[in-house]
């Protein structure tokens, strides 16, 4: 066998608790409503002044209040980021019934990313310190404004003292973090991981500048259809807020305990375009061996998959590349896989994306449900199935989620229904 077809599993991993705040809702029910619903949480912004700016949509957290969630005294030190990751991980935990005792807490494990890390803090700090003055800095700033916070307080809150740790691979993060926790389980370094993503990049510096490299959709008049998908008038991804938690076990603690498993992350796969710093390669070959890699790994073949939640991010580049990547790895087979992306509602919530998306699929595999691709009006590919416009019933056992970033980061996971062995 090759690297890329060799299976290293040493034992199941599974997803006990999941956890979600986006611009659809403040916990993963109502996330999962709105995208049954066909709902965008794209809209005009209103955090921020944007009438000198070339974009002024997004995707923001609606109604959020963090002290209905967190002490003041805690929520104060913390970015907005931060804030929704610690909601999202209070939700997972509570999902996953899980009870972090003194002599579990040095097996479980923190893996959480962030594309941008505490942006929001640092635009503040800057505003405050040139308009106020040295004093006007908080003196919380150095400590809470890199970008492993939300590792650190997720650790912090639940009193977890195995390893904490950020990554970091663009919009592909979450994605990373499910994957390599599944990993660390896997070597039987912990017996339970809080793995996700996080951003809240919704700044007038962040917002501009992904503008001027024209990464963003300037539908300004008309933001809930800004995001296409795979559309023929796709102009640009849309910015969001957002994060994703989950709880991973390995199957022995979870079959200890008694819990609940929805679903089993059964395979991983990374691989690195070396191409271009935004740009994906053009015929996706990295891509393609990363979704070869994530099926071996779960001892299953591209005639196993019944869904693929797609990055899908409509950029006119990624949305023509993954195409090609799903028609390669599926073959005969891709015109009967539905296909769709979550951001055309979501926008995209960066290092939050992956984490989001993976509990997407496994909510399909658990319902039967899948969510469709809106404002997929035109399709570039008229022969897959993006699922436009309204959630389509199909029974999922298995599940691919794609996950592509700047810099070209690939990471895939695979998901699949959980069949207890005997």
């Amino acid at each position: 066998m090759t690297a890329d077809t060799r299976s290293h599993r040493s034992g199941r991993v599974v997803v006990t608790g999941r956890g979600v705040v986006s611009p659809l809702g403040l916990s993963w029910p109502e996330t999962w409503a709105g995208l049954l619903d066909g709902r965008s949480g794209v809209a005009r912004l209103t955090g921020i002044e944007t009438e000198d700016l070339p974009v002024r949509i997004g995707g923001e957290i609606k109604g959020f209040d963090p002290e209905a969630y967190l002490p003041r005294k805690i929520a104060r030190r913390m970015d907005r980021s931060v804030q929704l990751a610690l909601v999202a991980a209070d939700e997972a935990v509570r999902d996953a019934g899980l009870e972090i005792t003194p002599e579990l807490a040095p097996r479980v494990a923190v893996v959480m990313g962030s594309a941008s890390g505490p942006t929001r803090s640092s635009v503040a700090a800057q505003e405050a310190l040139a308009q106020r003055g040295p004093r006007a800095v908080s003196p919380f700033f150095f400590a809470t404004s890199s970008v492993d916070a939300a590792a650190g307080e997720v650790s912090l809150r639940f009193g977890l003292q195995g390893s904490s740790t950020c990554m970091t691979t663009a919009c592909a993060t979450g994605s990373t973090c499910l994957g390599e926790a599944m990993r660390m389980i896997r070597l039987g370094v912990a017996d339970v991981v809080i793995a996700g993503g996080v951003d809240d990049s919704i700044t007038r510096l962040d917002i501009n500048g992904a503008a001027m490299s024209q990464a963003l959709s300037r539908r300004n008049d008309e933001p809930e259809k800004a995001c296409r998908p795979f559309d023929r008038a796709r102009d640009g991804f849309v910015m969001s807020a957002g994060a994703g938690v989950v709880v991973l076990e390995s199957e022995e603690h979870a079959r200890s305990r008694g819990a609940a498993v929805h679903a089993e992350l059964a395979g991983y796969g990374a691989t690195t375009d070396a191409y271009h710093v935004t740009a994906p390669h053009p015929d996706g070959l990295p891509a393609q061996r990363a979704a070869h890699q994530a099926l071996a790994d779960a001892g299953l073949t591209p005639a196993d998959v019944d869904y693929v939640n797609a990055h899908g991010t409509s950029t006119p580049k990624n949305d023509t590349t993954e195409a090609k990547v799903i028609r390669s790895v599926f073959g005969d087979r891709a015109e009967s896989i539905p296909v769709s992306s979550i951001k055309s509602m979501t926008g995209h919530m960066l290092g939050a994306a992956g984490a989001v998306e993976a509990i997407t699929a496994v909510e399909a595999i658990k319902t039967g449900q899948v969510p469709p691709t809106i404002n997929c009006d035109d399709p570039e590919d008229r022969g897959l199935n993006f699922v436009p416009h309204k959630a389509q019933t199909h029974e999922v056992d298995v599940a691919v989620s794609n996950s592509f970033g700047f810099g070209g980061h690939n990471a895939v996971l695979v998901l699949r229904r959980w069949r207890p062995a005997p």
